[in-house]
């Protein structure tokens, strides 16, 4: 029988010498493997273990559960974040009110680009939106993170080296496997009605769709946030506030206003 991947995790209540090797010994007289072990928050563990039947899962749980110098907090098949947090040794930050929603520093480019990369492994299509401020990383993020996953990326609206903005794809970009970029403030300011004519021909494609700036591309456009299927938040600090100045009642956005966002 081919043997399943899980994830343990653990807060540590009694820490004593020797902690660890119990754990490990309880796993190896249970014949259930360790892949990956690291701490994955302060006073926590994770690990990558691998069972040939739920069976054994089931009594390591019951034995755990006995034990006074820890708590499991998770026992459950690997989600990504799980895979992640063992990988980097500590967790995304996800907000809590809307599940969709994680949050990173600047200092974390490294599990970002590694988040997003598994996002753009998946097939099909996904709509990805990420906010932050001039500077950050976003655009540098997005296509270390297409590399790492082999997509081949197209900028449709940006100013990563410069103003970017598209009318017509040439027929081998229409890929579903293509990763595609969108600029909101930069299509809002200085798209034509062509160039949203693409950008709803590339959000009809089964492919991955990243969109920077994605509150200023609902503001005017058809689509909303519900659309979305991951939103991701880029700050400096993390009480960095990330706002966009309206400035009059259209809610048109001034020069001034966004002059900044051209890394």
């Amino acid at each position: 029988m081919e043997k399943k991947e899980w994830y343990l995790e653990y807060e540590i209540v009694i820490n004593r010498p020797g902690l660890l090797g119990d754990i490990s010994s309880l796993l190896g007289m249970l014949s259930i493997n360790i892949v990956t072990i690291n701490g994955v928050d302060e006073g926590r563990r994770g690990l990558l273990i691998l069972a040939e039947d739920d069976e054994q899962i089931v009594r390591l749980e019951s034995i755990l559960h006995t034990m006074d110098t820890i708590k499991v907090i998770k026992i459950r098949e690997p989600k990504l974040r799980d895979r992640l947090a063992v990988r980097h040794g500590r967790y995304i930050q996800r907000d809590a009110d809307d599940k969709k929603t994680f949050r990173f520093e600047r200092k974390e480019l490294g599990l970002l680009v590694d988040f997003m990369a598994e996002l753009f492994k998946q097939d099909g299509h996904k709509l990805i939106g990420i906010r932050g401020m001039p500077r950050v990383g976003k655009t540098e993020s997005i296509v270390a993170s297409s590399v790492c996953a082999n997509k081949r990326w197209l900028f449709v609206s940006s100013t990563l080296l410069k103003q970017t903005i598209r009318n017509q794809l040439i027929d081998d970009e229409y890929n579903a496997d293509n990763l595609f970029i969108i600029d909101g403030i930069v299509s809002t300011r200085r798209a034509n009605e062509r160039h949203w004519q693409l950008v709803r021909e590339i959000m009809r494609l089964p492919s991955v769709k990243v969109i920077e700036h994605p509150d200023i591309f609902v503001q005017n456009t058809e689509y909303t946030l519900n659309d979305f299927d991951y939103i991701i938040e880029l700050r400096h600090e993390p009480d960095e506030e990330i706002k966009y100045d309206v400035v009059d009642k259209n809610n048109m956005f001034s020069e001034s206003a966004f002059g900044d966002f051209d890394f």
